[in-house]
C-alpha cells in the first residue's frame, strides 16, 4: 500500500521537529530585530550550518546530510511558518545552489565547494539581469574565453547576494547563439573583478538579502565551468524547476504561520460579549483557509516525492508553485482582517506574513510563467 503524502518516515519526523524548534528557540526571537535592521542576524547563519540545513541533499562523504528535496522541503516550510527571510536562505542554497552543482558540476568543483557549502560557505544564484527577468535567456552579462574566463556585466534581483561567499553565474559566451550561447560558472567573492553592489530595500522577506553583482573584467578560471560551453540555458530550467517547489514549502509555511496566529487570536478575542472564534462566519473563513492550505501542501509534498523518485515533475512543480503562492496570498489576507485593526500594525505577527507572501507570485517565475509552463506541458 503506498503512503500517504503527509505521513512521514521517522527520520522526516525527527527531522521536521529538530527544525521546528530551531525555528522557535533561535529564529522567533531574532524576527523582530531581523526585520527592522533589514538583514539576518550574522549569529544565526552559523547555527543554521551547525544543523545542517544548508546542505541538507549534500551527500555524507562531502560533509553534507545527505538527505532528500523532500526534508529540504520541510525545513524550508518550518521555518516559514516563522520567518520567511530565514526560509529562503536556507532555501537558495539548497535548491538552487546545491542541487545545481550536484547534478551539474565536475567533480573536481564538487570536491572544492560542496563540503564548504554544507559548512561554512553561503552560496547564491545569479541568473536574472535588469532587462531579463521572465525572459531569462535575454540575459545581456558576457563570457569571454581567455587564458580564464572573463566575465561582464551587472545581475540583479540576487537572493543571498550581500551573504555569500560563492556565486553560480550564468552569462553568455556567444550572443549569435541567442540562448544556446548562455553558460554557468562558479565564482568566489573576492576575485578580481567581481563586487556587490545596491541591496534592494523590499516589501517584504525584507531579512533576505536581494543585490546586485557587478562583474567588471571579472576572472574566472576555466576550471569553475559548471557543465558544458552554451548548456547553461539546460543548467538554469531544470534548476528553476526544482526551486520552484522550495518556494512552494516557503508560501505553504507562510500561510500556516499566518493561519496559526489567527486561530490562537480569534478564541481569545472577545466581541458583542464571546470569542470571536464562535461567530459561523469566521469558522467558515477559516476552514476554507485550512482547506486551500491543505490542498496546496499536498500538492507541494508530492512535486518533492516525485523529483526524490526521479519522475518527471515539471508540471507539478508549477503547479505547486502557483497555487501554493495564491493560497499564501488569500490566507494571509484573511488573517489580516481577522485581527481587525491590530493586523495592520507592526505590533502584530500577520502584517509581516501578509507582506513576505506576496513575492511568491513573482520570484522564480511569476505565476504566469507558470501557466505557460502548465499549458505547454498539457498541450505538446
Amino acid at each position: 500500500m503506498a503512503t500517504p503524502l503527509t505521513v512521514l518516515t521517522e527520520e522526516e519526523r525527527m527531522f521536521q521537529g529538530a527544525v521546528r524548534d530551531f525555528a522557535e528557540s533561535e529564529v522567533r526571537p531574532r524576527v523582530q530585530a531581523m526585520e527592522q535592521a533589514g538583514q539576518l542576524d550574522p549569529t544565526l547563519i552559523p547555527k543554521l550550518f551547525e544543523l545542517g540545513l544548508m546542505g541538507i541533499e549534500i551527500p555524507e562523504p562531502h560533509g553534507g546530510a545527505g538527505g532528500s528535496l523532500f526534508m529540504t522541503v520541510l525545513a524550508v516550510e518550518e521555518l516559514s511558518a516563522v520567518d520567511a527571510s530565514a526560509a529562503i536562505f536556507v532555501d537558495v542554497q539548497n535548491t538552487l545552489v546545491n542541487a545545481l552543482l550536484l547534478k551539474w558540476a565536475s567533480d573536481d568543483i564538487k570536491r572544492r565547494y560542496l563540503p564548504r557549502l554544507a559548512t561554512d560557505l553561503v552560496g547564491a544564484y545569479a541568473l536574472s539581469e535588469a532587462a531579463s527577468g521572465s525572459d531569462a535567456f535575454g540575459l545581456q552579462t558576457k563570457a569571454t574565453k581567455g587564458d580564464t574566463w572573463i566575465l561582464d556585466g551587472r545581475k540583479l534581483w540576487i537572493t543571498n547576494g550581500a551573504e555569500a561567499g560563492f556565486y553560480v553565474i550564468f552569462a553568455n559566451t556567444d550572443f549569435a547563439k541567442g540562448y544556446k550561447g548562455i553558460t554557468a560558472f562558479a565564482v568566489e567573492r573576492g576575485v578580481k573583478g567581481f563586487s556587490v553592489g545596491k541591496k534592494e530595500d523590499k516589501l517584504g522577506i525584507r531579512a533576505s538579502s536581494t543585490a546586485e553583482l557587478i562583474l567588471d573584467h571579472c576572472e574566472v578560471p576555466a576550471a569553475n565551468l559548471i557543465g558544458e560551453v552554451g548548456n547553461g540555458y539546460k543548467v538554469a530550467i531544470e534548476t528553476l524547476n526544482t526551486g520552484r517547489i522550495g518556494i512552494g514549502a516557503q508560501m505553504i509555511g507562510v500561510a500556516r504561520g499566518a493561519l496559526d496566529a489567527s486561530l490562537k487570536y480569534v478564541k481569545e478575542r472577545q466581541q458583542f460579549g464571546k470569542p470571536v472564534a464562535d461567530f459561523q462566519g469566521v469558522q467558515f473563513q477559516l476552514a476554507q483557509a485550512a482547506t486551500e492550505l491543505e490542498a496546496a501542501r499536498l500538492m507541494v509534498y508530492n512535486a518533492a516525492r516525485l523529483e526524490d523518485a526521479g519522475e518527471p515533475y515539471t508540471k507539478e512543480a508549477a503547479m505547486a508553485k502557483l497555487l501554493s503562492s495564491q493560497v499564501a496570498e488569500r490566507v494571509t489576507s484573511l488573517a489580516v482582517e481577522l485581527f481587525g485593526g491590530y493586523g495592520y500594525t507592526k505590533e502584530y505577527p500577520v502584517e509581516k506574513f501578509y507582506r513576505d507572501a506576496k513575492i511568491g507570485t513573482i520570484y522564480e517565475g511569476t505565476s504566469n510563467m507558470q501557466l505557460n509552463t502548465i499549458a505547454k506541458m498539457l498541450l505538446k
